[in-house]
């Protein structure tokens, strides 16, 4: 992927990853995920945007002991008036450095695919400067799911949009079925952030 790469000079001391997880049961991995993150960065900022259905997985609770700032769907709570509060979706989509969506569920796939917007994750995409910028996505689902014929072009469409996808993993999924769907690990994720950070930051 060819990239017109901005002048980085307001991020040379820090890394700032958006990592957002969906409505798949790998967002239970999201705690590992941010763990060896923070181990392999020694300048990284993480902000953690959940949906609604991710938070099912894995709540807020379940973050509080670790260094990332959390947001959830429901950004127009901090917004006042016209000229006193901007966007949060366009906020932290300008100051990240990359975006990382890990899990995506077929759901969000096809949002993303079909350029809807309906919450602060798909609304951050819709603003991604993927011009200029990093951003992957880590497929998860069910292997039926993943098989699905319309998978193929909702795959096809994120792609050509500009977004890295990490391909699922095979095994034996929560649902007892055995197959490929499952999310990647999370230390194979954070060596292709590692990867890509480095082109990015050129």
């Amino acid at each position: 992927m060819s990239l017109d790469l901005p002048e980085l000079s307001d991020h040379l001391n820090s890394f700032t990853v958006i990592v957002s997880c969906t409505g798949s049961v790998a967002t239970i991995k999201l705690p590992l995920l941010i763990t060896q993150l923070l181990e392999t960065f020694d300048n990284i900022k993480l902000k953690v945007v959940l949906t609604d259905k991710a938070k099912h997985f894995c709540p807020k609770t379940d973050l509080k002991n670790l260094p990332v700032d959390v947001y959830t769907d429901y950004e127009w709570d901090s917004w006042t008036t016209p000229d006193g509060n901007a966007s949060l979706h366009d906020e932290l989509a300008k100051k990240a450095n990359m975006l990382l969506i890990a899990p995506l569920d077929a759901n969000t796939l096809a949002k993303i695919a079909n350029g809807l917007c309906d919450n602060l994750l798909t609304s951050i995409v819709r603003v991604w400067n993927f011009k200029n910028k990093i951003a992957i996505c880590c497929p998860a689902m069910n292997t039926q799911m993943w098989v699905h014929p319309i998978t193929d072009l909702h795959i096809k469409q994120v792609q050509s949009l500009g977004f890295v996808v990490i391909p699922p993993i095979a095994k034996k999924l929560m649902c007892g079925d055995v197959g490929v769907g499952a999310m990647a690990e999370p230390k194979d994720i954070v060596s292709v952030v590692k990867e890509y950070s480095q082109i990015e930051r050129k």
